[in-house]
């Protein structure tokens, strides 16, 4: 048995490779709690000020006179009502065929406004962006936004001047041997009127989002498409589409929670009496109870009713798109 001293050799330092334990003390000042970033960034949030001044002004604080929808309300008296008097107003348009009549006018108005106003603005994005011609599609993107900055009043005027009895349509129609069409009387004709006019109003400002979300499409996707022999329209639908979907569902989402809101400006310009069988919705109807009749309380049901409906519209959207698609508002 050799005598010789063996020799330990030491432990390999590891301090170095090791990874350090310890977290780094924050620099004051740096918390990431919401005090320490208000007062990192006070300006930037004393901007929010008066926008949340508005909508609390303007928006939330009116919410409480829907406390009338379960009181009798008188002009001259109490702000908030007489006298409790629950579901009365509640039980009266439930009861009235007339507001059912102007429900059904509006959800099928919301109906087709949501039809034909929604996808068109796509289409017309989509062919707008296969226009390689700087100058013809600065110009076609201008001639389409051109009535969204018309006054409905505006517009409405012009549909009525149109479609007159002695306007260029009726003469057109005279034209090809027929008798002139009092379109504006005609309560057939309103849905027509009305679905056409906001589709030449607002296509055009509908398209400047989606254009906005075409640009920020990886142009790699494309030439990977064209490499794999995909024509243009398997561009668009492989491609395009998908690119565009989360603008599409969030805008789908938004026009679905304003399902019931049908125009009241352009409603209230273009219907009268004798159209009032397709043409009255809930917000005209409510503009006749409540002011011109003076019973707010009854206005004021109808109207809570409409926003429920409308709540519930956009908060099942949501959830059915973030299920689905996976992409929603929250």
């Amino acid at each position: 048995m050799s005598n010789t001293p063996t020799t330990m050799n030491p432990p390999p330092d590891t301090s170095e490779t090791r990874p350090a334990t310890r977290r780094r003390r924050r620099p004051a000042g740096s918390s990431s709690s919401w005090s320490g970033a208000f007062r990192r960034n006070w300006q930037l949030y004393s901007l929010a000020i008066l926008p949340l001044l508005f909508f609390a002004i303007f928006r939330y604080a009116p919410m409480i006179g829907n406390v009338i929808a379960f009181r009798k309300f008188e002009p001259g008296g109490s702000v908030l009502g007489e006298e409790w008097v629950g579901l009365r107003y509640v039980n009266l348009f439930l009861n009235d065929p007339t507001f059912w009549n102007v429900f059904t006018n509006t959800a099928i108005l919301g109906g087709l406004t949501l039809l034909f106003c929604f996808p068109l603005p796509i289409v017309l994005a989509l062919l707008l962006n296969e226009v390689r011609n700087r100058g013809l599609k600065r110009f076609l993107q201008s001639v389409s936004y051109l009535p969204h900055f018309l006054s409905i009043v505006v517009v409405a005027g012009i549909v009525m001047q149109t479609l007159a009895i002695d306007g260029p349509v009726n003469q057109l129609v005279r034209a090809f041997g027929d008798d002139p069409v009092a379109f504006m009387q005609k309560p057939e004709w309103f849905r027509t009127i009305y679905i056409s006019s906001e589709i030449w109003q607002t296509v055009g400002w509908g398209t400047i989002l989606y254009l906005a979300a075409l640009t920020t499409i990886d142009e790699q996707l494309y030439e990977a498409a064209r490499i794999d022999g995909a024509g243009r329209w398997r561009q668009i639908w492989h491609v395009t589409l998908p690119g565009i979907r989360p603008t599409a569902v969030t805008l789908l989402i938004l026009n679905i929670g304003t399902f019931m809101a049908v125009g009241f400006e352009k409603v209230l310009l273009l219907y009268n009496p004798l159209t009032y069988p397709t043409a009255d919705v809930i917000s005209t109807y409510l503009y006749r109870m409540g002011v011109e009749s003076s019973n707010f309380s009854y206005a004021a049901a109808i109207g809570l009713f409409e926003a429920i409906i409308g709540l519930t519209l956009i908060l099942s959207a949501n959830l059915i798109s973030r299920r689905a698609v996976g992409t929603s508002l929250w």
